[in-house]
């Protein structure tokens, strides 16, 4: 798959915590055999697998007159999160092998799954933003059996140098500070910088918010929207800065579309919400876990009994399948047998 060149200029729901038995909590009646069944590949990625495009009894035309019909086809992407190159502390001294273990377990494939046509990366690939980081990083990742690898730069990716190294290396031919947007085969992609924080929080700033909404302002409420960023859009533990400030103004532009799925990283663990049409879901970190929202003092890497690592970090498959309402969410952890 190839980037357009041209890109466009462009609760109350409650949140579940993800164990090895997930929880799906939803207020809006939807079947819950029918939007996001949960297994444990936890953390190291997401594989997307899009069949129709998008989990509707519907088939997907443009409803416009003038609009263009769009065809849309199944494929599979994958998400990895927070891989921390350049971390050595106790929770994790070699977060580049587990990364690793990750690009493996995705090479190795899941039975009844399609291999990954391209990866989303949510951020945070480096600890310190330094040039050998993502030198590290690049060179791990690049062997995946997965296409192109599309990223959005998380806060350390920013530390040092305000994003310069991260927008030479991974956002040539983005828009401000690496917000983009794309097409794959009738599936909107669209890739933002929430991770200029303010006052701790996620933010998207009144330059990507007016971006945000021309760029959806185009489309057919039909399209599948697939929205990916670093924080949580939404709002998963205010006290610790999980959320992103001005995230429910970019989600006001999305609730017209039928299917939404965003897609984050940060908080090293698995939390999601269906809330309407729009699906979140927060990935795990291929480095190390962080404490569940409320259950520590704070936020921060968090050491785990030795043996056990790779049982906190893994790959979630997502299968969409025509006539289900959500995409179907599959995890499983390093440590389990492909």
């Amino acid at each position: 798959m190839k980037r357009e060149t041209d890109m466009k200029q462009m609760n109350k729901v409650e949140a579940a915590q993800q164990t090895n038995e997930p929880k799906v909590l939803a207020g809006d009646g939807i079947d819950r055999r029918n939007f996001l069944h949960c297994m444990a590949w936890a953390g190291t990625g997401l594989v997307w697998s899009m069949v129709a495009g998008v989990p509707t009894s519907k088939v997907l035309a443009d409803t416009t007159s003038s609009a263009k019909k769009k065809i849309v086809e199944d494929f599979s992407f994958v998400q990895i999160s927070d891989s921390h190159i350049g971390f050595n502390k106790a929770a994790n001294q070699n977060v580049t092998g587990t990364l690793k273990i990750a690009i493996d377990k995705i090479n190795a494939g899941r039975a009844g799954m399609k291999q990954p046509e391209f990866m989303i990366h949510t951020g945070d690939i480096t600890q310190s933003s330094k040039p050998a980081e993502f030198d590290t990083a690049a060179e791990v990742i690049k062997g995946a059996k997965a296409g192109q690898v599309f990223y959005v730069p998380g806060e350390h990716d920013f530390s040092l140098d305000d994003g310069e190294q991260y927008k030479q290396r991974f956002g040539k031919g983005t828009l401000g500070n690496g917000w983009y947007s794309h097409d794959y085969k009738g599936v909107h992609f669209v890739g933002l910088n929430n991770c200029v924080q303010v006052d701790a929080m996620g933010n998207l700033g009144a330059d990507q918010l007016a971006w945000l909404k021309a760029d959806l302002g185009g489309l057919s409420a039909s399209t599948p929207v697939v929205v990916f960023a670093h924080i949580p859009l939404w709002m998963v533990y205010e006290k610790w800065g999980w959320g992103t400030q001005d995230g429910e103004t970019a989600l006001s532009y999305m609730k017209r579309f039928g299917s939404v799925t965003v897609l984050n990283g940060h908080i090293h663990q698995i939390v999601q919400k269906v809330e309407g049409n729009v699906s979140f879901h927060t990935a795990m970190s291929t480095a190390f876990p962080q404490p569940a929202p409320g259950t520590a003092p704070g936020p921060g890497p968090m050491a785990v009994p030795a043996g056990k690592l790779e049982s906190v970090l893994g790959v979630t498959d997502v299968k969409v399948v025509r006539g289900h309402n959500h995409l179907a969410v599959v995890d499983s952890s390093l440590a389990e047998a492909v």
